[in-house]
Parts: structure tokens; sequence; C-alpha cells
């Protein structure tokens, strides 16, 4: 298993960054300032800088905080991207971590994280303050009141809203807690409501520079599903949720030169806010750090000018597992195009229609696990293996033999996947990278990879790549996009499809 430690701090660079305001170093660490009492982002403008002297860094704001720091309300920690570092590898920390973003504290105890994780619940608090300098339920609460926060700054939201939106279940404990970290209660934040936006809310997603969002929305617009999505070259849109109650989203990019996107969400229950929000971040990736990515991938020199070209270049994540599953079935040994087509045919006969569309092209949901279990999908264009891959996949997924648990590892989650008909190593590792935006997912048998990979233009081996790429690790996803991307091809299977059917 992989122990990837969790980063350290070296008060050197810390140092050089805060003084720079170094936005590529935005939300790796928090400066606190001891004769203030508050925390900021590397890259406040608060002017003159403190002496160092007074000066300390943490590695989460949850770490400040429990250090008796409150956030500062001019450079708002609450807008810095995350730090994936803490996030990747298979350290029990991290995995946990995970299970913290996708929300399961929200509804279970931190025994049950333990648990999940395969340790006891000391050793798990243990391991969080060894590491991140806080326990795991203030590394929660942290993320609760930052996003309320952001909330209360930038919208117009009732306080009674963005308590259930942030994770409380009770306005006195969020006003409880939210004045003991801030030193302020919610509605002293608030001087000046924000003007309404209709019906949906703004905010910033911000990420570190670089980032080419225009080969995200190029890479999405090619597979975008009709009545699902609709991505231009300025903007993605997607419905989610309920028929019923459907909510919906649009992200651009900010206006002006801030490095963050704009998200205009329309989310019809308050308490789902929260995993949305988390939900598009990593889809578009917005917490990678390009520098760490970057040093890893150039010391291959055919990479070099790929990543000099496109130093911002992304993974793109999906939103939801199972229709990435889908579509990377229908994607096996067919253009992207084709697979597009195909997805189309699906989600128009089987798809669950809106009651109401919110917005032209966006007017259904992507059909369910159980819908396709047992669907009909014949007459549609899709070959008889891949209709029982499908229904294999929707059955192994309702009866927990397949899942897309972030925890677990990429080995874990490529053998359990493998397992199933029609599912080779290809579909398996482009799963990972789109279901759980994975970054060392690496489909080494694809064609295309085995060709852009090759300084001479001949094409390399499955064994000959996957050594090769030994040195790009924990990135190898990255590498993948870079490759593909340089070929200007769309990614094929290399297997045929008797023997992906046969893995």
């Amino acid at each position: 298993m992989d122990t990837h430690p969790i980063p350290t701090l070296d008060p050197q660079a810390c140092e050089r960054a805060r003084l720079s305001r170094d936005a590529r170093f935005d939300g790796l660490f928090f400066i606190a300032v001891s004769t203030t009492r508050i925390y900021c982002r590397p890259v406040c403008p608060a002017s003159p800088s403190p002496k160092r002297e007074n000066v300390a860094y943490y590695t989460t704001a949850a770490a400040a905080e429990a250090a008796g720091f409150r956030p500062c309300l001019r450079c708002r920690p609450e807008l810095a991207p995350g730090n994936d570092a803490w996030q990747r590898g298979d350290h029990v920390v991290t995995r946990a971590l995970k299970l913290i973003e996708g929300g399961l504290l929200q509804e279970h105890p931190v025994d049950e994280l333990a648990r999940r994780v395969g340790v006891g619940a000391r050793q798990l608090r243990r391991l969080f303050v060894e590491r991140l300098g806080a326990p795991p339920i203030d590394v929660h609460t942290t993320r609760r009141l930052l996003f309320a926060k952001q909330l209360l700054t930038e919208t117009n939201m009732p306080v009674t809203d963005v308590a259930l939106a942030s994770g409380f279940g009770s306005l006195r404990r969020f006003n409880a807690a939210f004045a003991q970290a801030n030193r302020i209660t919610p509605r002293e934040l608030r001087r000046k409501p924000h003007e309404a936006n209709g019906d949906s809310l703004v905010l910033r997603l911000h990420y570190r520079p670089p980032y080419d969002f225009a080969s995200l929305l190029a890479f999405f617009k090619g597979r975008a599903l009709p009545g699902i999505e609709v991505v231009d070259d300025e903007s993605y849109s997607r419905v989610f949720g309920l028929a019923q109650t459907p909510g919906w989203l649009r992200l651009s990019a900010w206006p002006g030169k801030e490095n963050a996107l704009r998200l205009q969400l329309h989310c019809p229950q308050p308490a789902q806010m929260l995993s949305v929000v988390t939900r598009i971040r990593r889809m578009f990736d917005l917490d990678a750090e390009p520098q760490a990515i970057a040093a890893a991938l150039q010391s291959t020199p055919h990479l070099r000018p790929l990543l000099r070209k496109r130093p911002g270049l992304r993974l793109p994540g999906s939103w939801d597992g199972f229709e990435v599953a889908v579509r990377a079935i229908l994607g096996q040994q067919v253009t992207v195009a084709a697979a597009r087509t195909l997805a189309s045919r699906v989600v128009h006969r089987f798809g669950e229609p809106l009651a109401t569309p919110v917005a032209p092209g966006l007017e259904c949901l992507f059909p369910t696990p159980e819908v396709l279990a047992s669907a009909n999908l014949s007459a549609m264009g899709i070959t008889g293996a891949r209709i029982e891959s499908i229904r294999g996949v929707a059955r192994a997924l309702l009866d927990g033999r397949v899942d897309f648990r972030v925890e677990q590892s990429l080995e874990e989650f490529v053998a359990r996947w493998v397992a199933l008909p029609g599912i080779g190593e290809w579909t398996a590792h482009y799963m990972a990278m789109r279901g759980l935006s994975h970054p060392d997912a690496f489909p080494a048998a694809d064609l295309i990879l085995r060709r852009a990979a090759s300084p001479d233009g001949s094409t390399l081996s499955t064994k000959a790549l996957t050594q090769l790429a030994e040195a790009w690790r924990p990135w190898r996803a990255y590498a993948v996009m870079h490759l593909w991307r340089s070929a200007g091809e769309t990614p094929k299977l290399a297997t045929t499809p008797r023997q992906e059917a046969a893995a």
C-alpha cells in the first residue's frame, strides 16, 4: 500500500511565498499572526506585512483555528483552493480526509470514519493532530464554517438556510460555532445584504494558477449529453438532483484576472449545497497543484514541451460515477463522437424527464442503475456485449460488488471492476481517472497513448510505457491528458472488444 506522507511545511519557502504573495502557494498553507490572532492566505493583500517573529505557519485552516486564530476578513481563507497533497496515496489520514470531504462526518461519528479506514478512533485522532494539527471533527467543522462564511459574504441566503447548507441541523449550534470561530455572529458579519441574483446564487471557486479552463471546456463539450449538459466555449451547464425539484449550475471564468471560476447555482435543497460545490471542484480539478505536477512530469524530455504549451492542463472529472461508467463502456473501440451519440440515445429513451425544464437544453436526468439494470437497450446501435456490460455494471453497483468509494486505492478499484464482464484494464483506469479523479490512473494499453509517449513516433509496448510512466507517479493521469491532447486524437481502446469483454 502507498503510504505517501502528508506534506510538511518548509518555513523558509512559506516565508518567501508570504512576502511575494505568490498565488501558486494559495491554500497550501496558512499564515497566523500572533499580534492580531488572525490567520490569512499567502495572497493576503494586507500591508504592511507582519514581522517574521509574529508569524506562524499552519498546514490547514483547522490547525490555525485550533490554535485560537480566526479567519481574515480581507483575504478570506474560505476562498483558498484545497490542498490535494493531503489526499494523494493511501495513507490513513489521506483516506480519512477524502471521506470527510465526501461528507461522512455529516451523518456519522468519528468512530465510523475510523472504521472505514481500518484504525481505532483514538489512533485516528492522534494521527490527525500529528499530521494536520487538528482532530477529524475540527477539520470537518472548519470546512463547514468556512463555507458558511462564503455564503454569508457572497449571497443573500437567509441565515437559517446558510446553517443548513453548511451542514448544521440547528441554527443555535450554527450561531454558537460560527461566533466562536470568527469572534463575530453570522448576522454581524453580513452588515450589508448581498444583492439578489434571481433564483440562483453566485459563488467564487478559486484555483492555483496556471489553469487551462479552455481545455477542460473543450473536453466536456465533445462529450456533452443533450438534455443533461450544455457546454460552449465559455461555460459548462448541467442539471442535477430530482426530477420534481431539479437543481442546475453554470460554471464560467470569473471576470477580470482573479484566479477563480464563477459558479451560478440553483440548489433547491440547501443541505446538498456543500456536496454540490465539492463535486464541481473535483470535476474541474480546482485543487490541483500545478507546480508539483510539472516537477514530476518534466523529468521526461518528451513531456517538457507539452508542459510548456499547456502548463495549466487539468484532469477532467465527472459528475457521477455510474454515468461515466456507462459512457466508458459505450466508448470502447469507437470515437468520442460515436460514444456520445450512443449515450444520447440511452438518455433520450431512459433518462428521467424533468417536471419543468430548467433551461434550454437542460431537460432530463441520466438514467439510474435501477433503470438500466433491466433496460432493453437493443435497436440502439449498441452491441450485445456492451448491453450486457452496462446491465452487469448497474447490477454490480446495486448489490455492492463495485462502487466509487473515495477512500479505496487505485489498485483495489481496478481489481474489483475488471472482475466484471466487459470491463478491462483500460475501462477501469479510465473510470478511475474520471469517476474518482484519481491522479495516478493510467490506461497503459491505450494505442494513442503508446504512440504519443514514444519520442521517435513508434508504438511502445504496454510494458515499456508502464515502465516509462513510473517516473510520473503519482501524476500519471495528467501525463495521459497531455499526451492525448498532443496527439490531437480521441482516446480509444487498444484491446479488441473481445479481449476487453473477456478481461
